[in-house]
């Protein structure tokens, strides 16, 4: 500690969350709510936040929403600002924070987000089933923001998620992106998907026990293995091979807050008992859009983010005791222990939450609440803990190390320039327009009504070694209905690839 300016030295304070089920709320509501939770006992340190960053909200908000929460604090900040869409913003924004500190640019940082889409889907249901009273030309965010106001500066890579390759094959929804990334993990380990569903019941029933624990969770229920991997009635097939249970529920309405400050502002309040260093973090990307990827079932930008941040903090895997990585589907949560090199049953756990399908997915901020349960667990228990979050397809990725001891060098940004540039250089050409032969490197079978095969959208491997992003046509969807095309030949189609099973 003699070598390490305490000024400069970034930790978590405190950290807030909140969760409704009755009320109709706005996220607005919800993050002020997680913030008055995080500054509880925190005295005069509110009153030297200097920055305030919000997380992308994806239901109804006002075009300031992070001005809107300092608002409602009674604080003024230098600065408020919010990121663009993805689930690494809330661990990137926390390491920027960190950053800022450690250059003595920063004193106080606070990092909110929140989601209301229980809260949105009831008010339009309202709405549908009785007179319209606003005024025209009003909206429900208007009246909460001053004559005047200006929208928060947006900050973060705004790039979107898919490319036109996607889009034309149906893969935009992230359960369908996701279940595709399945394929190649399923394919890989010699299993069915039937089988498949199985390994992945073990996988996450783990998690459903953390979420039960959780009094944040929005699904606080353990879950055998067979209740996830089984379809049912209550649990549908939605696509191949994930059913309902194994996806993120967005349906929810919750908020966090973490308060990010130097040692010597907690000192200053006489709270620095309550203080969770950071550590280290690093942030780097998969290639850009999913059909470019030369292993689908891979992520190389997890793996360097990772490697970065443990080396930037001069510890191994070994060192971690708890983890939480990102877990909106299981082929993410494979993906991630593979390239952190810990296995899925793991005994130190991956999740201290309970994950995205049982504790809740609230749009991008998930995170956030990673983040909050990670710095409230090594508060009560000591040692380190490691974060992931991401964005898009598993496209964008940040990592976070915190740990209940001071780093004996100060926080440290891992660099990732090497490993990314070798990733970027990684990236396949996509046909936009293709005819011929073709073998399938990732696919899914989505269902429709009552299960039946709705579309089955692929990504494959042409013979001049481009890829295709290619959907099946229609006459083909029968026959395709619960299989695992990995591996399939087909020809491809037209100048909106489409494609039929060659054998």
């Amino acid at each position: 500690m003699d070598t390490v300016d305490e000024e400069r030295l970034p930790v978590v304070v405190s950290a807030g969350q909140s969760l409704e089920r009755v009320e109709v709320v706005s996220a607005v509501d919800l993050a002020t709510r997680a913030a008055e939770a995080a500054f509880e006992g925190l005295g005069d340190l509110r009153r030297a936040i200097e920055v305030v960053s919000m997380v992308n909200i994806l239901s109804p908000a006002p075009p300031d929403p992070a001005s809107a929460v300092a608002r409602r604090l009674g604080l003024s900040p230098q600065r408020a600002e919010v990121t663009t869409i993805g689930g690494n913003s809330p661990q990137w924004l926390v390491n920027r924070a960190a950053a800022a500190i450690a250059a003595g640019e920063r004193q106080a940082v606070l990092v909110v987000g929140a989601e209301a889409q229980r809260s949105a889907k009831q008010a339009r249901e309202a709405k549908q089933s009785r007179p319209a009273t606003r005024p025209p030309g009003s909206s429900p965010s208007s009246s909460q923001r001053p004559a005047g106001s200006e929208p928060d500066p947006v900050i973060g890579d705004a790039r979107s998620g898919v490319s036109a390759a996607e889009l034309n094959a149906g893969l935009i929804a992230p359960v369908h992106v996701y279940a595709m990334f399945e394929s190649v993990l399923a394919h890989s380990a010699g299993r069915d998907y039937e089988t498949q569903r199985r390994a992945l019941g073990d996988l996450m029933a783990p998690f459903t026990e953390v979420a039960a624990a959780n009094p944040f969770a929005w699904f606080a229920e353990s879950r055998r293995p067979e209740e996830l991997a089984t379809i049912s009635p209550d649990n549908r097939l939605v696509a191949e091979p994930y059913p309902k249970r194994m996806c993120a529920v967005l349906n929810v309405d919750q908020g966090a807050a973490v308060v990010v400050t130097s040692l010597a502002a907690a000192r200053r309040a006489g709270v620095e008992d309550r203080a969770v260093f950071c550590l280290a973090g690093a942030e780097a990307n998969d290639v850009w859009f999913p059909s470019e990827r030369p292993d689908p079932g891979a992520s190389p930008g997890i793996a360097a983010a990772a490697a970065a941040a443990l080396g930037a903090a001069g510890l191994g895997i070994d060192d971690v005791g708890s983890f939480d990585l990102y877990s909106c589907f299981p082929c993410v949560v494979q993906m991630a222990a593979a390239a952190l090199g810990v296995a899925g049953d793991d005994s130190r756990g991956l999740t201290v939450t309970g994950g995205l399908p049982y504790f809740g997915g609230p749009g991008n901020n998930y995170t956030l609440h990673a983040i909050a349960a990670m710095t409230d667990r090594l508060r009560r228990l000591g040692g380190t803990g490691l974060v992931t979050g991401l964005g898009w397809y598993a496209t964008k990725h940040s990592v976070g190390l915190y740990g209940s001891d001071p780093p004996e060098a100060g926080w440290r940004t891992g660099d990732t320039a090497p490993a990314q540039a070798a990733i970027d250089a990684g990236a396949v050409e996509v046909a936009t327009e293709a005819e011929g032969p073709a073998t399938v490197v990732a696919g899914t079978v989505v269902a429709g009504a009552g299960g039946s095969p709705a579309a089955a959208p692929v990504v494959a491997r042409l013979t001049d070694g481009r890829h295709v992003a290619a959907a099946a046509e229609e006459d083909e969807l029968a026959s395709v209905a619960g299989c695992n095309l990995v591996g399939r030949h087909i020809v491809v189609s037209g100048p909106l690839p489409r494609y039929r099973l060659l054998g």
